[in-house]
């Protein structure tokens, strides 16, 4: 029997994706056990406000173009047609069902770590799922022996948010090296629409 694509399933709004999710994702792909890593693009995550997403179409692209050219990442809108709010657990079981030649790994922060027992049907993903869970400074993460599918990876720490990428872009910030160039272009694009339409003469270049 062939063996299942070890896939890891890094969800988050990416709003908007920056350098580093891809430097964490790429460590994610090249030193552990994954053959593979999907970023699934979460419409709604039910401790958020959703009012501060950017539109799911537009996000998708953005992870879209950020990705390209390189095999091993995959941009998903799978959760776009699940019920909302999203869950996890309810999104990784239909990724089973769906995809039953891989093997799904659920990829989290140290930060979602502490409050995992908040989740929706927790103990069955805990126990259902290997967990690879990724450093944030100040969180500790210990894992109950009863969950040997959960794991702390050594990937780096990378300290960036998508909340500091909005603010500096609403500031008229040139964060260019901060993202994908591909990323960047559609928010240029993205302003001088909004510069023509709007007709504005002192929009500040990214």
């Amino acid at each position: 029997m062939e063996a299942k694509l070890k896939t890891g399933i890094y969800s988050g709004s990416f709003n908007p994706v920056h350098i580093g999710h891809l430097a964490l994702a790429n460590w994610l792909v090249e030193f552990t056990e994954l053959d593979e890593l999907w970023f699934m693009i979460t419409p709604q995550n039910p401790f958020k406000d959703k009012h501060t997403l950017m539109d799911d179409g537009f996000r998708l692209e953005l992870v879209r173009r950020a990705i390209a050219g390189y095999s091993k990442f995959h941009a998903s809108d799978f959760e776009f047609s699940l019920p909302r709010p999203s869950y996890t657990y309810r999104m990784l079981r239909a990724l089973e069902q769906q995809y039953p030649d891989r093997a799904f790994y659920f990829i989290m922060g140290a930060d979602n770590w502490q409050n995992v027992t908040r989740w929706y049907e927790a103990e069955q993903l805990l126990a259902g799922f290997p967990i690879l869970i990724y450093p944030r400074k100040g969180f500790r993460v210990e894992i109950p022996t009863r969950y040997p599918h959960v794991r702390l990876v050594d990937a780096p720490l990378i300290e960036i948010s998508s909340s500091f990428i909005r603010e500096a872009l609403a500031a008229g910030k040139d964060v260019r090296f901060f993202l994908p160039e591909g990323v960047r272009e559609m928010f240029v694009k993205e302003r001088e629409q909004t510069k023509a339409i709007c007709g504005e003469t002192d929009v500040k270049s990214m």
